[in-house]
């Protein structure tokens, strides 16, 4: 089949099914792409359904174990700010946009997650200053296009207030518009944050979130018709997703703290722990990592954990790589729902409600994610609406594996070697031959 030349994926941070199954008549232009394309309704995470992991899975169909991007951040228990898998090297496997360019088409990305240092024609790379000695225009500088990213600030850079939402959002989404109506790349990125935000800071179900969810409903349809300005929205396949969803949280769970009452490692005034660790916690938020060093009575250390108050499920590092997970954990935890986990070493106690006065700080959550992708009416959604696709389709579940290779076909691109998932030919006008 003949394939279109533009593809324009726009993820949504933290959209569920829940939002578009229950405030669908509210969103004129999601109701409209819902109306006039193919749905996937209820679309099954990876573990941890976290950002980074879930953003790189969704460009190279791959789960975590295989792509290498296991967590939000990395390993570094003496730092309080680790660092976030910000550099595409960290990915092991190809991306849609590495296709792409093999193919000598045009990209662009906006704060999409793991592509600073990335050869992404039009970059604008999610990173963040996490030295002292640093400020945010220097490592956004290195890590995306540097002239490009010069242009955009200097252009719409009044529009942001550092990483404040919903002024990113508005910052990201002027920047794309420019980008589609003057540049017109064949494949476009966009990660739009405000909801997510909006969630962890006030709650799952919130009026602040259905605020935002309304301004990204706002934002589809500017970003639709930057393309209609551009001439090639007649073109273009649009993807409108979600990363995962999330739970409200009123209590949180500190592993590393009982750790260090065992002796297993030594805490920190900051809440870190020393690097002399022998078990250590790495959370996932709704989820966290056991790491071991030198530790041999695992059977001891699940007990312990299964125990703890909010604690749902331990499973063995075989089972979480099974999963999908990182292969290299000894065990990994799910929290009960209102439960999440922090990697704090020196609190009062193991588990302890989170006072309303703190959300907002640092790992003070009402909303959070990081759960096993299966909890009930935990599941993201997917939307498709252009050209290639098929007008009323409607497939009831899928898994965010198979988005990768839907948009290669999309693109007329083709992954090499074997795929987890499978390309979602239902959402077609024709089948595949």
């Amino acid at each position: 089949m003949a394939t279109n030349q533009h593809l324009v994926i726009i993820s949504l941070d933290a959209l569920g099914f829940r939002d578009l199954r229950e405030h669908q008549s509210e969103l004129p232009v999601l109701n409209q792409l819902m109306t006039g394309g193919a749905w996937v309704k209820s679309v099954t995470g990876i573990y941890p359904t976290l950002t980074y992991p879930s953003h790189t899975t969704i460009i190279t169909g791959q789960y975590p174990k295989v792509h290498g991007i296991v967590n939000n951040t990395k390993l570094q228990p003496k730092r309080r700010s680790p660092d976030w898998y910000w550099y595409q090297k960290d990915v092991k496997v190809p991306t849609l946009y590495d296709l792409a360019r093999q193919q000598k088409l045009t990209t662009a990305a906006f704060l999409w997650p793991v592509t600073a240092g990335s050869k992404i024609t039009y970059n604008l790379a999610e990173i963040f200053p996490n030295r002292i000695w640093t400020n945010q225009v220097l490592v956004s500088i290195k890590a995306s296009s540097p002239l490009f990213l010069l242009k955009m600030n200097q252009k719409y850079g009044h529009l942001r207030n550092g990483i404040k939402q919903p002024q990113l959002d508005d910052f990201i989404t002027a920047c794309a518009v420019d980008t589609l109506t003057h540049k017109k790349p064949n494949l476009t990125l966009i990660h739009l944050v405000d909801m997510d935000s909006m969630r962890h800071r006030y709650g799952v179900r919130s009026k602040e979130a259905m605020a935002a969810l309304h301004r990204l409903d706002h934002h589809v349809g500017q970003l639709i018709d930057a393309t209609k300005q551009a001439g090639t929205f007649a073109d273009t396949n649009f993807v409108i997703l979600g990363d995962h969803y999330q739970i409200n949280v009123d209590h949180m769970i500190h592993l590393n703290t009982l750790f260090a009452q065992k002796g297993w490692l030594t805490p920190r005034q900051d809440q870190t722990f020393e690097d002399d660790w022998s078990v250590m916690a790495k959370t996932a938020d709704g989820s966290t990592y056991i790491y071991t060093r030198h530790f041999d009575d695992l059977a001891e250390l699940k007990a312990l954990i299964a125990g703890v108050e909010g604690v749902e499920t331990v499973i063995t590092g075989d089972e979480a790589a099974k999963r999908g997970a990182d292969p290299a954990c000894a065990l990994m935890v799910e929290a009960k729902e209102g439960y999440y986990f922090t990697d704090e070493s020196r609190r009062p106690l193991v588990v302890e409600p989170v006072h309303p006065a703190t959300l907002g700080q640092p790992d003070r959550y009402h909303g959070v994610h990081g759960y096993d992708p299966t909890k009930p009416d935990y599941q993201t959604t997917l939307l498709f609406n252009g050209p290639a696709v098929k007008a009323g389709a409607r497939i009831e579940a899928a898994n965010l594996v198979d988005e990768a290779p839907t948009f290669a076909r999309l693109l007329g691109l083709q992954f090499d070697g074997p795929m987890p998932g499978q390309c979602l030919d239902g959402i077609f006008k024709e089948d595949r031959e």
